[in-house]
């Protein structure tokens, strides 16, 4: 029987795109998961993470669909994160058929999500969706790990763009780092613009663009 385990990385990020990844596997093989020490990707150190990629997309099916910061802007107008969440799980679902769809739920309603996701996919399956999936279902470990990797790929490449023209770090793209609400304030004053990479509607950049446009009055 063929599983299918649905995870993302960057969700919250005001900087870089969001990385929703699938693997689909034979329940059978979720044994070689294990084995191979896949885990929730927040819980594995960096080096180990990379290796597991490389496995798991070498080894068993994969998709990914990497939504940029400016197509997440244009889709929050007519839906919420939530609901643009189980729309992008859905579509990528619909890449392979699989019996049974693991996924780790977004909204704190499981079932809603659970819904949301189904209404999108256009064939019959079971679906899954709970909270921490990706640390009870080795499947939905292992798209973590990949969507993370690649997550992470985006945002060096992002950094080394845009860092050279500040030469300051740009941090981690979240808006808990202080470095990238720093890096953000510094762009905006060097260039009078927002950088690219930049989820424009984000409270956090609303909330940079009134407090710059306060400094100016003063």
């Amino acid at each position: 029987m063929i599983i299918c385990g649905i995870d993302e990385a960057g969700r919250g990020p005001v900087i870089g795109p969001m990385v929703v990844a699938g693997v689909w596997i034979n329940d059978a093989d979720e044994t070689r998961l294990i084995n191979a020490g896949v885990r929730d990707s927040k819980k594995l150190p960096k080096a180990k993470r990379e290796k597991l990629a490389e496995y798991i997309m070498k080894n068993f099916t994969h998709e990914m669909i990497v939504v940029k910061p400016e197509d997440i802007d244009v889709l929050r107008e007519e839906m919420t994160m939530n609901e643009l969440e189980a729309y992008i799980f859905a579509r990528l679902a619909n890449r392979h058929e699989a019996a049974t769809y693991y996924i780790d739920a977004a909204s704190t309603n499981e079932e809603d999500f659970e819904k949301m996701v189904r209404k999108n996919i256009n064939h019959e399956c079971k679906i899954v969706c709970e909270h921490g999936a990706d640390e009870k279902y080795p499947v939905v470990s292992a798209a973590s790990i990949v969507a993370k990797v690649e997550r992470d790929r985006q945002i060096r490449g992002i950094a080394k763009m845009l860092e050279t023209k500040l030469n300051m770090p740009m941090g981690s793209g979240y808006p808990s780092d202080e470095r990238t609400i720093r890096f953000i304030k510094a762009w905006v004053k060097k260039f009078n613009e927002f950088p690219p990479h930049i989820r424009k509607s984000w409270s956090t950049i609303r909330d940079i663009e009134n407090e710059m446009r306060q400094q100016k009055l003063f």
